[in-house]
């Protein structure tokens, strides 16, 4: 006979996710994919209108749904926010801590408004929206957090000094509340994509050559497409990670593995 446990090791339904970001790219991708695996979502962004159109997909698959204003920059925005949907929901079972922003500069053009704007709302509004959710989640004894990182949370780029600053710092806060919260019944874990189109990067893929150039440094041959982090986004949000916490997981077609770009033509021999 199998056992009822492991039928339901990814089936989210009767839970509520809360993920932030969601008037756009990833994070409606990520959204979307709890909400097939049956938990219902708290959407939000700075302008609670640009998430019409989502909760009506969201609605249409028999998910329930509510839609919040947040700006991650302001302490007072995070916990009106949680506060009013845990008053909607009763509980708050996940948490996927997508909101952020990031500005391509060269390290001496990097303006001290710049870094604050990144490391503010990366790490900062990460930290203190986790903090706000938590609370509720260390009361119930059971919660699945989970910060979204990027290929940048363990290596440098040229151009991405406060945004890979603020993605590394991501790593490291993950394990420390990971720490923190385990005793609680709290797992965090840091899901960290690697190159994937958004609407902050898509000037990028316009360039022919610097796709090509990339292509050939992924083992796996291609830039991420946005469907590549579903399954892990509902392992980390599901009982089946209940024994993983404080890791960071990368979906990244392999990037991180250092590979270089292929040669055009075979090296050389080296004279013995």
């Amino acid at each position: 006979m199998t056992n009822s446990t492991e039928n339901n090791l990814f089936d989210l339904s009767n839970k509520v996710a809360i993920v932030t970001g969601t008037s756009r790219g990833l994070g409606q991708y990520l959204a979307r994919a709890l909400a097939k695996a049956g938990a219902d979502l708290v959407l939000t962004s700075r302008n609670k209108a640009h998430l019409a159109e989502f909760q009506k997909e969201i609605h249409a698959l028999g998910r329930k749904t509510l839609s919040l204003e947040l700006d991650v920059r302001y302490h007072d925005s995070i916990k009106q926010m949680v506060a009013a949907a845990e008053k909607h929901f009763g509980h708050i079972d996940i948490l996927v801590n997508n909101a952020g922003c990031n500005v391509r500069k060269p390290a001496l053009e990097v303006t001290w408004e710049d870094w604050n704007l990144i490391l503010d709302t990366n790490l900062r509004g990460s930290f203190f929206v986790a903090q706000a959710v938590a609370r509720g989640m260390i009361h119930r004894n059971y919660g699945r957090i989970i910060n979204i990182g990027s290929v940048t949370t363990v290596a440098g780029y040229a151009g991405l000094g406060p945004y890979g600053a603020s993605r590394g710092g991501i790593r490291q806060l993950t394990m420390s509340l990971a720490d923190d919260w385990g005793k609680h019944g709290v797992t965090v874990n840091c899901l960290a994509p690697g190159w994937f189109r958004t609407e902050q990067n898509k000037v990028m893929y316009e360039d022919a050559e610097w796709v090509e150039y990339l292509t050939e440094r992924i083992p796996i041959k291609r830039p991420g497409e946005p469907h590549d982090l579903d399954g892990a986004v509902v392992f980390l949000a599901s009982e089946s990670s209940r024994y993983v916490t404080g890791q960071t997981l990368l979906v990244d077609g392999g990037i991180s593995t250092g590979a270089m770009r292929a040669l055009r033509k075979p090296a050389p021999h080296a004279k013995s």
